[in-house]
C-alpha cells in the first residue's frame, strides 16, 4: 500500500487553514466563542498556524455534556482553535481514507449517508433470505490508540503530521483509560473512528467474500442465502474484533431473521417492498417536534427556525413509508398560518 508524504506542509498553509476556519464556523457565528474568533480572523489564522509549525500547539480542554436520545451519550466540545485545526487536518487526510473504504461503507463520506445506506439494504434484502446485524459495544469508548496509530502509519509517512494525529487522539476523553476512546463530537474522531473500522470492511468483503454487507459507522448488517453461512460469519466477526482491533460485539442487539421479517437498520425496518420508521424513532420525533414548537411560543426561536427544524426532522424520516404517520404528526402540531 502506498504512504502519502508531504502533507503536513499543506495542512499548515494560511489558505487551508482559512478554508477551515469558515468551515468549522458554518452556522456558528453568533457563538460567542466563534464570534471573536471570526472578528479577528487573520490573525487567529496566523497564530494556529505559528503553533502547528513551531510545534507548540496544544489541544484545549474539553467542554462535556450528554445527550439521552436515541441513547444516552457523553459529548465532547473541542475549544473553536481545535475545530479548526481538526478541519484543516480532516482536508488532507479524508481523501486518504476514502481511497482506502470499500463501496458500501456509508458514514462520513460524500454521496453517501445514512439515507444511502437504508437504499442499499433495502436492495440487499430482495436479492437475499437471510440478515445478520451487529453492533459494537461502546465503540467509541473502545478505539484503541495502539492499533489506530499503527493503522494511521501504514498510509501517511509524514512524521510531522503523524505526530500532530498522535496528539489529537491523545488527548482523550477525561476519565478513559489510557490509550483507549476518542471524543463523540470531534470531526477527527468521526473520520478515526470510519478508518478503524475499514480493517473489518476489507476482512468481511475481502477475505471472507460476503457480497451483501452495508455498515455506517459501528452499524452494520450483513446478508446471505444460508443462515449456516451467517452464523460462521458472526464467529469470524467476533474473533476478528477483539483479535484485530481489541473490540466487542454487543450481544443484545445482534439478530439473525429471515429478511420477510424486516431488518433493523438506523432506526428504521427494512423490507424487501417496505421502509418503516421504528416506532420508538416515531415517539421521539413526536417529542422533539413539541419541544421546538415550546421554544417558537416562548420566543426563543423564530418561525423560519421552527419550520427549518421541523422540515428537517420530517425529511428523515420521509425515507421510509410514513405518509400516514407524518399526516398525523402535521395535523396534531402547531398551526402557524
Amino acid at each position: 500500500m502506498k504512504r502519502e508524504g508531504y502533507l503536513f506542509e499543506r495542512i499548515v498553509t494560511f489558505q487551508n487553514l482559512l478554508l477551515a476556519s469558515r468551515k468549522a464556523m458554518r452556522g456558528k457565528k453568533l457563538k460567542k466563542s466563534v464570534g471573536s474568533f471570526y472578528f479577528d480572523l487573520e490573525n487567529e489564522v496566523i497564530e494556529i498556524k505559528r503553533d502547528l509549525e513551531n510545534r507548540t500547539y496544544r489541544p484545549g480542554p474539553y467542554t462535556q455534556f450528554e445527550i439521552f436520545e436515541p441513547k444516552r451519550r457523553k459529548i465532547c466540545s473541542s475549544v473553536f482553535r481545535d475545530r479548526v485545526v481538526h478541519h484543516a487536518v480532516c482536508n488532507f487526510v479524508e481523501p486518504l481514507f476514502e481511497d482506502r473504504a470499500i463501496h458500501d461503507s456509508y458514514a462520513c463520506r460524500e454521496k453517501k449517508g445514512s439515507h444511502a445506506a437504508i437504499k442499499r439494504c433495502q436492495e440487499y434484502t430482495r436479492r437475499f433470505q437471510y440478515y445478520l446485524k451487529c453492533d459494537i459495544r461502546k465503540f467509541f469508548e473502545s478505539v484503541d490508540h495502539g492499533i489506530l496509530k499503527s493503522q494511521l502509519r501504514r498510509i501517511i509517512k509524514d512524521d510531522k503530521l503523524l505526530t500532530l494525529l498522535d496528539l489529537i487522539i491523545d488527548h482523550s476523553v477525561p476519565g478513559a483509560p489510557l490509550g483507549k476512546g476518542i471524543p463523540i463530537g470531534n470531526l477527527t474522531s468521526q473520520h478515526f473512528a470510519n478508518f478503524y473500522l475499514g480493517e473489518l470492511d476489507h476482512f468481511i468483503k475481502d477475505k471472507l467474500r460476503i457480497k451483501g454487507y452495508v455498515r455506517y459507522m459501528d452499524d452494520f448488517i450483513s446478508f446471505s442465502n444460508s443462515k449456516e453461512e451467517l452464523h460462521g460469519l458472526l464467529y469470524e466477526i467476533g474473533l476478528f474484533l477483539e483479535r484485530e482491533l481489541k473490540l466487542k460485539l454487543k450481544d443484545k442487539v445482534t439478530r439473525l431473521s429471515p429478511v420477510s421479517e424486516g431488518a433493523p437498520f438506523l432506526g428504521f425496518r427494512i423490507y424487501p417492498q417496505l421502509i418503516r420508521i421504528k416506532r420508538e424513532n416515531l415517539v421521539r420525533l413526536r417529542r422533539k417536534i413539541k419541544r421546538k414548537e415550546k421554544l417558537y411560543l416562548k420566543g426563543k426561536i423564530t418561525e423560519e427556525m421552527l419550520v427549518q427544524s421541523v422540515g428537517s426532522m420530517t425529511a428523515h424520516v420521509s425515507h421510509g413509508d410514513s405518509l400516514s404517520e407524518r399526516r398525523h404528526i402535521f395535523n396534531t402540531s402547531l398551526k402557524l398560518a
